[in-house]
């Protein structure tokens, strides 16, 4: 397999060594080879170069099986634009329609949510990824006077809106799961979220044997934290997708603890912590690379390389449940060492 590396900025940095330290455990144990290419583009490049990614930087990307990419952001680039081309970029080039956020709760003692414990906290969320409010179309005008106009315009189209409703379908049937939640605000973005409306009723229709049910996405949030046992696959637009699911990571002890996937199913895709790059805690060794390693399970996992996904997957748990983790879910180690627990944890299981 043949994967590029972008760590980013800030804490992306310590956290993807620590799962490349863990894909080089998985080719040990597994016997499975990795070729990774390490891409510099970040912020200190950015800055060096002028550069935020080559011109033919998405071409390069598309050469890969797979992209695994830390966080990006950095106070010495304000306008975020090395992260905005680089991220949202690759996202749009590539078309990597599927956002896929599994929300997982560990162990009961990471949920702030009073008595929830592992069976009541494990859902995943499909967010449409490349169209809704954040391909940036709009203006301001007058700007940074008191007669400033600022327009944002959300796109929806039924070819987006239909893969992606349609991916969450298939993922559930696929999965044996028997519940699919859509997420609009119909009732009041009457134009654009009457044809989520549409579309998921059409495509309801085609699974029979999968409950479908719709909440408005203020409605879902509330739902979410009183019960989030009742959710199994929830799909939803860029922004509402956006937000659920870093309200879905605090159910899992934290943004740290949180993977995704930019996935177009037989493509090159991106997997990605979710978190920031935090740089005032970049190089101090505190950092959690839960949500790193947890997106390299994701990235084999979309490959088919599912029996190493699953050690990944065992192997954090099994960190999280002898507490062999880092300050912000209670444990002692640095970034350093919580991944070598997890590295050794993998090489102690048998190869195939």
């Amino acid at each position: 397999m043949k994967i590029a590396v972008i760590p980013g900025d800030g804490i992306g940095k310590d956290v993807t060594t620590e799962a490349v330290k863990v894909l080089h455990s998985v080719e040990q144990t597994f016997g499975r080879a990795f070729e990774l290419e390490h891409l510099p583009w970040s912020a200190d490049h950015f800055v060096v170069t002028g550069e935020t990614l080559p011109a033919n930087g998405y071409d390069l990307l598309r050469q890969f099986d797979a992209i695994l990419i830390g966080a990006l952001g950095d106070p010495r680039v304000p306008d975020n634009r090395h992260a905005r081309d680089i991220l949202l970029g690759t996202r749009f080039e590539l078309d990597l329609y599927v956002n896929y956020r599994p929300v997982k709760l560990l162990d009961e003692r990471l949920c702030p949510l009073k008595g929830r414990g592992p069976k009541d906290v494990n859902f995943v969320v499909f967010r449409e990824n490349t169209e809704g409010v954040y391909v940036s179309i709009g203006g301001r005008f007058k700007a940074n006077t008191v007669d400033e106009v600022a327009i944002q315009e959300e796109i929806n189209t039924y070819k987006g809106v239909h893969r992606i409703v349609k991916h969450a379908f298939d993922y559930a049937a696929a999965s044996g799961l028997t519940k699919v939640c859509m997420a609009d605000k119909s009732n009041a973005m009457t134009q654009g979220h009457a044809l989520w409306q549409r579309v998921f009723k059409e495509l309801a229709a085609q699974y029979p044997a999968i409950i479908a049910t719709h909440y408005y996405i203020d409605a879902l949030a509330m739902y979410m934290v009183l019960d989030p046992g009742q959710f199994e696959v929830i799909v939803t637009n860029n922004l509402f997708g956006d937000i659920i699911t870093d309200l879905g990571a605090t159910f899992q002890g934290g943004l740290g603890m949180a993977a995704s996937g930019n996935i177009h199913p037989g493509r090159t895709s991106m997997f990605e912590p979710v978190h920031g790059s935090a740089p005032k805690f970049a190089g101090k060794n505190i950092a959690n690379p839960i949500g790193a390693i947890a997106s390299t399970a994701l990235l084999l996992e979309t490959l088919g390389a599912k029996n190493e996904a699953a050690a990944i997957d065992a192997a954090i748990l099994l960190a999280v449940k002898e507490n062999q983790v880092t300050s912000d879910i209670g444990g002692t180690l640095g970034t350093r060492e919580a991944g070598d627990f997890i590295a050794r944890a993998i090489s102690k299981m048998k190869t195939r």
